[in-house]
């Protein structure tokens, strides 16, 4: 089963105020290989031992765009001591080699509604030093996410089958292997090393198997941005992805900025009132906002608003909020977090098939807050995040894997400090419950009325361990945290 997405109304920008933004990675670029030559580019030198194999891809090369992708064709894999026989079929991967600088890994499939029930682990080699790192293993189970069956999104036939992303950081090696495994041993060979060769005979693999290797571009910032990243860039008339993306936050920012500024609780309540976000009675009423917190918009972690598709999709209200994890490994530091984003953003993107990443905010480990799935950062932009419950509600991503790991205290804050504000503007009260009807999902029938707490993980919508039991333990502090923010 896949995730959410549903569709809704276009938002059209003012066209009068358009303007040509850069996003930052564009500025430069360190690693200026053309994605045209994504499968025969040149390559650095394999170490000794290990195989220079050519590698060729059956996707159309994507056009030349800050970052690139390549997409590699699993093999067969020849087993032998170091790979034991399992009972699903033959084991599939790829074998040592060296390819183009890469910092984010991930595998995809034909078929988006097929599991992969198995174990998927990388290795990677570290440009500039060689060093090779250990086996890590790739969360497999990420059909969770996505969107609905009967959305556009979802009908589109570029959606894929896909394992969650894991950041390696600046590699320029890679080595592959999938086993497939019965479903019941997968938890306990992921995290145990069990013996598979006397279990029942495992699922064979999805067809079409392949590796995906992301380069999310180097960071630079803005030519035309003040330090403090809210002064408007040149107005050159000239209506593109980029204006569309930063007009809808245009009553919270200067276009082209690459932040949306904070405001005390004061502030807040009186820019909701300019923006006439409130209804007569809600005037009248304690409005409990919590006040705006800094949000780095897309252009400032530099998005490439090309990828995306055009236009916007929105939900009617956020009644709730569901807090995730990426499960993409807590190795990343947070200078490296647009970096991070522009990764994901491009899996789910290029590799995926989805209209624009899944998540309407993320959130590092320092705490800082970035804008997700383009829309605007005040309105009800429709996500792919929680499947079977996309509809009404938002999801805030915590950069990271939190199933063993404590989230930092910081990104626990922030959780609070967005849903505190967000939550706020809709006037929902974050320690309380609310009713959401069901899409469908692996726990809750379609067209099910489910009560759920206003502050939910990802896990109260479907069986599933994001956002990590060690992050899903924090939310009864980030909601009576948002609730003071709100002062309630």
């Amino acid at each position: 089963m896949r995730g959410l997405l549903a569709s809704s109304i276009g938002v059209t920008c003012a066209a009068a105020l358009a303007l040509p933004l850069t996003p930052p990675a564009v500025a430069a670029t360190a690693r200026p290989v053309p994605t045209t030559e994504a499968a025969t580019a040149a390559r650095p030198a394999p170490h000794a031992g290990t195989p220079d194999t050519t590698l060729t891809s059956r996707r159309a090369a994507e056009p030349y765009a800050p970052g690139s992708t390549q997409s590699l064709p699993l093999e067969s894999l020849t087993r032998n001591r170091a790979t034991p026989t399992t009972p699903g079929g033959p084991d599939q991967g790829l074998t040592r080699r060296a390819v183009r600088h890469f910092s984010l890994v991930g595998v995809v499939w034909d078929d988006p509604e097929a599991e992969l029930h198995g174990r998927v682990q990388v290795r990677t080699r570290a440009a500039g030093t060689g060093t090779w790192s250990g086996w890590q293993d790739v969360e497999t189970h990420n059909g969770d996410h996505a969107a609905d069956p009967d959305t556009p999104e979802r009908t589109s036939g570029r959606v894929r089958g896909a394992t969650a992303p894991l950041w390696v950081g600046d590699s320029d090696g890679v080595e592959l292997r999938v086993r497939s495994e019965p479903e019941s041993a997968e938890a306990d060979s992921a995290h145990h090393g069990t013996d598979t060769r006397n279990l029942p005979a495992a699922p064979p693999l999805p067809s079409g198997l392949r590796l995906e290797l992301v380069d999310p571009g180097d960071d630079a910032p803005p030519p035309d941005a003040s330090a403090d990243g809210r002064r408007t860039v040149g107005l050159a008339g000239e209506n593109s992805a980029a204006t569309e993306a930063s007009a809808v936050n245009a009553d919270l920012a200067p276009l082209g900025a690459t932040e949306i500024p904070a405001l005390n609780r004061a502030e807040t309540e009186q820019a909701s009132l300019n923006a006439g976000e409130l209804t007569e009675q809600q005037q009248r009423a304690k409005p409990y906002v919590g006040p705006r917190p800094r949000i780095v918009t897309r252009r400032g972690w530099g998005a490439d608003e090309g990828l995306r598709e055009r236009g916007f999709r929105y939900t009617k209200k956020v009644k709730a909020a569901f807090v995730h994890h990426t499960a993409s490994g807590n190795n990343y530091r947070c200078s490296q977090s647009p970096s991070l984003i522009r990764s994901i953003y491009r899996y789910h993107v290029k590799s995926m098939g989805w209209r624009d990443i899944g998540y309407n905010f993320l959130i590092d480990k320092c705490g800082k807050i970035y804008e997700g799935r383009a829309g605007g950062v005040a309105k009800p932009v429709l996500g792919a995040h929680t499947l079977g419950f996309n509809s009404k509600t938002m999801g805030i991503a915590v950069l990271g894997s939190y199933g063993a790991k404590n989230p930092s205290s910081a990104s626990v804050r922030a959780v609070a400090r967005l849903t505190a504000w967000k939550l706020g503007l809709y006037r929902v009260n974050p320690r309380g419950k609310t009713y959401l009807k069901s899409g469908g999902s692996n726990l809750h029938r379609k067209g099910k009325k489910v009560r759920l707490n206003v502050i939910s993980g990802h896990r109260d919508g479907f069986i599933t361990e994001c956002p990590g039991r060690k992050l899903y333990k924090k939310l009864g502090s980030a909601r009576s945290t948002a609730a003071r923010y709100q002062g309630r």
